[in-house]
């Protein structure tokens, strides 16, 4: 079975900058205006996303019942730009991101488990309980970021690496719109424009940067056109189908050795920023309520195979209660395990086997970093 949606005319808006070879580009690519989705993909992309929501919700909880402590930033209602990059890029490609991060990891390939065990603070979590929710890492992937926008300049970074080493992959550096402003993006397009590095930078436009509406924080909202001189496109993050089309022809367009590009997705975030915000006191519950019931990613998806018989609803309940037992397990380990003892802490600081000495009185002297 496979169903096939219209991006570029009802969903997948995007704009000429400056650029007649992208113009090209754009005219060529343009011409094919559906994106095929097989059953398959479609049972994948659901499980996924399902399970980022589930494990989002999970953590709730946990940090409710301060089982989870410190900073802690949900990804519920974003799961198909997550999703979209992931399909559209390749297992070698990079990515880095900035806190709002555990979606990314589990698509980056960490399990549930080793995600939950790391928002809890436990030796079996991705950092080895080190890293918290905005510190995780995999393969090819550098981790949710802490600073605002910092994460850019070093995904400028991955990708001169790409670059150097001629390996044909590209980095995807994400940041928020609540990072939009800071100077270190703009120093960091101006860098990979002049290079023509094969770097995705796409903005995860949430509408809100921490409790600031877009509107009363950006002098322009449009995102995809801060890039001036770097092309742009602004795509719907709410459809799994357009951002995986999207992604496909930026990553394509990189890997061609035409430099960066620079991508928006719309989405919207359930959650307040973090934990300690509540996210009804500058929107409305009614509001977060409407985009729910109206462009849920993963209610999009599941009513589109359901119509097109691609799923039956008996299917969709079966990986509905899979998804379920995985996140139980994973957050029962989270709870069980323990915490990382004193005498590691500062284990796994080099990649080599240097001894290293903090400055300070016993018994922190005595303290040696071990690989």
């Amino acid at each position: 079975f496979s169903w096939t949606c219209l991006f570029y005319t009802t969903h997948f808006y995007h704009t000429l900058l400056n650029k007649p070879e992208m113009q090209n580009e754009m005219e060529t690519s343009s011409s094919n205006l559906s994106a095929v989705l097989t059953r398959e993909q479609g049972l994948q992309y659901y499980r996924t996303m399902q399970t980022m929501r589930r494990m989002e919700l999970k953590a709730d909880q946990l940090y409710k019942q301060k089982i989870i402590r410190g900073f802690c930033h949900l990804y519920d209602g974003q799961e198909a730009c997550a999703m979209g990059i992931e399909a559209g890029i390749n297992p070698t490609d990079h990515l880095i991101t900035a806190y709002r991060a555990h979606g990314y990891t589990f698509t980056r390939g960490v399990c549930v488990r080793e995600i939950m065990a790391e928002l809890t603070g436990r030796r079996g979590g991705v950092a080895k309980g080190k890293g918290g929710s905005m510190h995780m890492y995999a393969k090819h992937f550098y981790g949710g970021n802490g600073i605002v926008g910092a994460q850019v300049p070093l995904g400028a970074g991955v990708a001169l690496a790409c670059q150097y080493q001629g390996n044909n992959q590209v980095c995807v550096a994400l940041y928020g719109d609540g990072a939009a402003n800071q100077g270190q993006i703009f120093e960091s397009f101006n860098m990979a424009a002049l290079w023509k590095l094969p770097c995705i930078f796409i903005c995860e436009n949430n509408k809100f940067g921490m409790g600031t509406s877009v509107e009363r924080s950006s002098a322009s909202t449009d995102y995809f056109k801060r890039g001036d001189y770097i092309p742009g496109i602004k795509v719907d993050g709410m459809d799994v189908l357009c951002v995986r089309e999207a992604i496909k022809f930026a990553a394509d367009y990189c890997r061609a050795g035409k430099g960066p590009i620079v991508m928006e997705l719309e989405t919207y975030r359930y959650h307040g920023h973090s934990m300690s915000d509540p996210g009804v006191s500058y929107r409305s519950r009614e509001e977060i309520q409407e985009v729910r019931s109206k462009s849920d990613p993963i209610t999009m998806l599941k009513e589109r195979m359901l119509s097109n018989n691609m799923a039956s609803v008996e299917e969709i309940k079966e990986i509905d209660v899979d998804i379920r037992k995985v996140i139980e397990d994973a957050a029962q380990f989270a709870i069980s395990d323990p915490e990382p003892p004193l005498d590691e802490l500062c284990n796994h600081i080099f990649a080599n086997d240097l001894p290293m000495e903090v400055r300070g009185t016993n018994p922190w002297v005595k303290l040696k970093s071990v690989s």
